[in-house]
């Protein structure tokens, strides 16, 4: 035998479907009269002009007590939906900048640090210049004292020069002097 399962909803639909067929069937009769649809369309309309005279007095209650209404909150969820725009229009700005900022930081680093290798380099060819013009004016000084050394050894020789050109003429004097003596003698031993 087998177990039958009773299931409670399964009634509840039936007879909803029978409902609804039976509801529609007399929508649609009624939606076939005319006199039924204006009755039906003055009373929306009535229905449309209550809707909007309450809706106006709550708002002047709501105003009187300072409650926001529907409106409020809509015009409030607008403004916050613009705002919220706004902010990723100026978020997006705002890395733009940030990405224009860091380029131009990674080029002036890279512009000083070419300047650091310019400095260095000139550094360098400033420090040889330097070597070189030291090595070329030890060697200058280095002339310049043989050159001191050969003019002192020249004054030492034309001074003695000088001294003996000095003896010779001393020397002559006396030579004439004893050539005069002489002569002069032996003109009276004569």
């Amino acid at each position: 035998m087998t177990k039958e399962r009773y299931e409670p909803f399964e009634g509840v639909k039936r007879l909803s479907a029978m409902w609804e067929r039976q509801l529609n069937g007399l929508l649609y009769m009624m939606s076939d009269n005319n006199e039924f649809v204006k009755l039906l369309k003055a009373g929306t309309d009535g229905h449309a002009r209550y809707l909007e005279l309450v809706r106006k007095r709550q708002e002047i209650v709501a105003g009187l007590m300072n409650i926001p209404t529907k409106k409020d909150v809509a015009n409030v969820a607008k403004l916050s939906i613009q705002a919220e725009e706004k902010i990723d229009l100026l978020e997006e700005q705002i890395w733009k900048i940030q990405d224009v900022i860091g380029y131009s930081n990674k080029e002036i680093t890279d512009m000083f640090e070419e300047m650091v290798t310019v400095v260095k380099q000139l550094q360098n060819d400033v420090h040889t210049a330097e070597v070189k013009q030291a090595a070329e004016l030890s060697s200058v000084q280095m002339e310049l004292k043989e050159f001191k050394q050969e003019l002192n050894q020249l004054t030492d020789l034309k001074a003695e020069l000088s001294s003996l050109k000095n003896l010779l003429q001393t020397g002559k004097v006396k030579d004439e002097e004893n050539d005069l003596v002489l002569a002069v003698a032996g003109t009276s031993e004569s």
